[in-house]
């Protein structure tokens, strides 16, 4: 009976489910954040100080909101919010101008904790509008394993094979071990050359003054705070309260918009409640106890502040394979994001054009007037399901 009390004393359960947690967030989608952050015109170090605010912030907020709430509360990056980045191109003002965008969003977010209203008004946004728009962002990324396959075939092959085999009978390690198959085929047919990049290993934190500019607020900023919203924190949201907790949404929003804000100036573009991995840390499998399943989302906390002090490293690894294979694992690790959100857009027959117009524009990456692809897709998609 002692050992048995022991035993429930140490949560190796909950412990596990965070570190799985971490583990899999990370490396599912490090490649989308280096990737969406050089697609918006930052540097190499400018990208690497951006993930590691975002795995200091999100590790802080998750250890802080789950020993203040008591309740699993994951913290991510906008993962949407990163293919949106890599597609959106560098606007007028170059990677300032994201940045300033960056810190408008965060604002945006705060305000939304402060002012319950505003979340209202975007949760009112039909949700085959904003799942539409989702899918037509993640297109482009999910079309570079087809293309690598093609132009890459050696090295794209086994990665995909690896991928397709591990999606079967270990799915949620399906990117991961792709990520490694990767870097052990580029290992083999390309070998890696890290000489004189020791000093590149260690990750710092680079500061950049934002600039003003109105095509980033429209062609970033709001699309970026639509995306994050409406994919990231409504269903982030909705996990917690299916597994039946009811997570405190001002002080989490308000805590992640601050959090945005701060490091915006660092490349942290946005901290969000996680909804792809949240149900890892309140599901029954990280602990059968619902009062104990907090630890999961501490640990993976802990653990997200320790991979931030691995992003040179994984930014220096990825330098050594072409960019379309980065492209590729991306595209990849969102093919199930793509499926999920083209399923709910098209789920309902009333609106169903509306979703379907917005879907192609936002995919079209077509921009006018310094404005992208994603605002013109929602204003199109509005003024469709308006008119019918």
């Amino acid at each position: 009976m002692e050992r048995r009390n022991q035993r429930e004393l140490i949560p190796v359960q909950p412990v596990t489910a965070g570190l799985i947690t971490a583990v899999v967030g990370f490396s599912s989608s490090f490649a989308l954040v280096l990737t969406g952050l050089r697609g918006v015109g930052a540097d190499r170090d400018q990208a690497v100080s951006g993930l590691l605010l975002l795995c200091l912030s999100m590790g802080g907020l998750a250890v802080w909101l789950g020993l203040r709430y008591r309740q699993p509360i994951s913290i991510a990056w906008s993962t949407p919010g990163a293919a949106l980045l890599a597609t959106a191109g560098t606007p007028a003002g170059g990677y300032r101008a994201a940045v300033g965008a960056f810190v408008i969003c965060g604002l945006l977010l705060t305000l939304t904790g402060l002012w319950p209203r505003l979340s209202r008004i975007v949760a009112a946004i039909p949700a085959g509008l904003a799942t539409g728009l989702l899918a037509g962002v993640l297109l482009p990324l999910c079309l570079a394993p087809v293309q690598a396959s093609f132009h890459l075939p050696g090295l794209m092959l086994p990665v995909i094979a690896v991928w397709a085999a591990l999606l079967r009978w270990a799915r949620r390690w399906a990117t991961p071990g792709a990520l490694v198959a990767l870097l052990v085929v580029l290992a083999v047919r390309t070998p890696l050359h890290l000489g004189g990049a020791a000093g590149s290993l260690l990750p710092r934190i680079t500061l950049s003054a934002p600039a003003a500019s109105w095509s980033a607020v429209i062609g970033i900023a709001l699309p970026l705070y639509v995306i994050t919203m409406a994919s990231q924190n409504i269903p982030g949201i909705a996990v917690l309260r299916h597994f039946g907790y009811h997570p405190p949404v001002r002080p989490v929003l308000t805590a992640t918009g601050l959090s945005t804000t701060a490091t915006a100036f660092g490349g942290g573009y946005t901290v969000n409640l996680a909804a792809i991995t949240a149900a890892l840390c309140a599901g029954p499998d990280a602990h059968p106890d619902r009062d104990r399943r907090w630890i999961a989302s501490v640990t993976a906390g802990c653990c997200y502040v320790l991979l931030g002090l691995t992003a040179g490293a994984s930014a220096t690894l990825l330098t050594q394979a072409p960019p379309q294979l980065v492209e590729a694992i991306a595209g990849l690790a969102l093919l199930p994001t793509l499926g999920s959100a083209l399923s709910s857009a098209l789920a309902e027959e009333k609106g169903r054009e509306a979703a379907v117009l917005t879907f192609v524009v936002a995919a079209s990456g077509v921009s006018a007037f310094g404005i992208g692809a994603p605002v013109w897709a929602l204003a199109a998609g509005l003024a469709l399901r308006f008119l019918i």
